[in-house]
């Protein structure tokens, strides 16, 4: 049974990706039971790891704490490339030769895994082969073009020097990147859930995975029991290691029409720091030009700057007719500048995850459902030793673990300063959210559009940051270790999986 409505995300901004999508509804017709396998979390590693199990002859379930698409993979942009935000000469440079060709192996796998998807399930989900560009603008970032040729050649990437680049920024260099694709990232993922129903897959949406208790070989959460987990979450739940080892980071992403009606028939990113990236899609029969960037910290900055500057960026370069979308989504950072594929660490056997795909969460994503399942079947997998999660640190990523836990543990503390003193919640309009302290007590509160104050304890209930007001996706955001929470309370993403204490206003005054 299907509708139209439009698929939830994990924020108030609409992506395209939700408006042009079919949900299934379906009811499994047998939820409890052992499984060979629990997949926590509904995107694109979740379902891919899934399919590829069910198909194997493995019974699995899925569990996700909202819908399938809620998370990361129903706000991407959906490129998909041969090149990584991570170069290959930095994949080099801290895991020898053999890791960068691996890297570059694992990334060319994840490509044709999507390809092969999409034709064995005849998935109509939008895709399109496109070229890639990547330009510099100035003399450091031409040197850096230099490295990333150098090293893309070196792996077997096809790139090559070009003069032309269907961008109205001027550059001074620029590379070509053939065979680079685009599709609609919820259209794949609704292909592939179709799949997995069909293959015989369990589905539970709106079921938390707050924590996994062990019966001899058995896994268990409420009534489900499996002999292997899979954490398919963005970022596994609760404190763990990679809360050390991956710093949360949003993006900001507007669709636009333009004046001309003119769109560039490609992927083009360039090479600042944070890099805007650029691409078209039909979106209900009319072309949208993607224009994403102005990354930044989760919780760190002003999301409304963020959009203002992307806009400004935009106008500068495009006659825009007239701005259709808007919206932000989260990934994570990886210390080394590698993704965390494999078995847990500090976890029982049987127990695997995956976390710090950068910006490149389509193939990474992919290809870690593929290293997920091969491991959760008792099989290796030729990338496990590179993305094992309980790998030891290169030297030279240290100085970034020490600049990103510093960052958490100054945000710890003096987030506990300096909130909003105010004597009135009525000072508070319809729509926003502040951070407040009312007769001595630190308050998060917002104002609905009905005037009904929502006041909830700031205190993140993953690790005790002080969580912060989103004015555009309409959350409060920790700024430590990237868990959201809606104006309710509860948790929109991880890892946190318990709400924010509601306080009660009526005796504030």
């Amino acid at each position: 049974m299907k509708n139209t409505n439009i698929i939830p995300r994990d924020g108030a901004l609409e992506s395209p990706w939700q408006k042009e999508i079919a949900l299934i509804s379906h009811v499994a017709s047998s939820l409890t039971g052992d499984y060979d396998c629990l997949i926590v979390g509904g995107g694109i590693t979740g379902l891919t790891a899934a399919l590829l199990l069910q198909k194997a002859g493995k019974q699995t379930i899925i569990a996700d704490a909202h819908c399938i698409g809620f998370g990361t993979t129903g706000g991407t942009s959906a490129h998909i490339n041969t090149f990584a935000d991570t170069t290959y000469k930095e994949v080099e440079s801290a895991f020898g030769e053999e890791g960068a060709q691996l890297f570059a192996d694992a990334i060319n796998e994840a490509f044709g895994l999507i390809r092969k998807n999409i034709d064995h399930h005849q998935i109509d989900c939008d895709y399109e082969s496109k070229p890639g560009y990547l330009y510099a603008e100035n003399g450091d970032e031409a040197k850096l073009l230099d490295d990333i040729y150098n090293g893309a050649i070196k792996v077997g990437v096809a790139a090559a020097y070009t003069s032309e680049v269907p961008t109205p920024v001027p550059f001074k260099k620029a590379l070509l990147f053939h065979g680079q694709a685009q599709f609609h990232p919820l259209k794949y993922l609704t292909g592939l859930q179709k799949a997995y129903l069909a293959a015989g897959g369990v589905i539970r949406e709106n079921t938390t995975v707050e924590k996994i208790k062990q019966k001899e070989s058995l896994h268990i959460s409420g009534d489900i029991r499996a002999r292997a987990v899979i954490y398919a979450t963005h970022t596994p739940p609760n404190i763990n290691v990679f809360n050390f080892e991956c710093a949360p980071y949003r993006s900001y992403v507007m669709g636009v029409k333009l004046r001309s009606g003119k769109y560039p028939d490609a992927l083009i990113y360039d090479s600042q720091e944070p890099y805007h990236y650029v691409r078209t899609h039909n979106i209900d029969g009319e072309q949208l030009l993607l224009v994403g960037g102005l990354d930044h910290k989760t919780g760190h900055e002003d999301p409304e700057k963020a959009f203002a500057e992307l806009e400004k960026y935009i106008r500068k370069y495009y006659h825009i007719s007239d701005v259709k979308y808007r919206w932000s989504s989260q990934y994570y950072v990886p210390v080394d500048g590698l993704p965390y594929i494999g078995k847990m660490p500090m976890a029982a056997d049987g127990i695997y995850c995956a976390t710090g795909y950068n910006g490149n969460g389509m193939m990474l994503g992919s290809i870690a459902g593929q290293i997920l399942a091969d491991l959760a079947a008792g099989k290796q997998s030729p990338y496990e030793k590179l993305f094992d999660p309980g790998r030891i640190k290169p030297v030279d990523s240290f100085s970034e673990f020490v600049k990103e836990n510093a960052d958490v543990a100054y945000h710890f503390v003096a987030d506990r300063f300096g909130l909003h003193k105010t004597d009135s919640l009525k000072r508070l309009e319809k729509g926003q959210g502040k951070l407040v302290e009312v007769n001595g007590k630190k308050i998060a509160a917002y104002r609905d559009q009905d005037g009904t104050i929502h006041a909830l304890d700031p205190v993140c209930t993953h690790a005790a940051c002080i969580v912060n007001w989103n004015s555009e996706e309409k959350s409060w955001d920790c700024p430590c270790h990237g868990a959201r929470y809606d104006t309710s309370g509860n948790v929109l993403t991880g890892p946190a999986t318990k709400s924010l204490a509601k306080i009660n206003t009526e005796s504030q005054p």
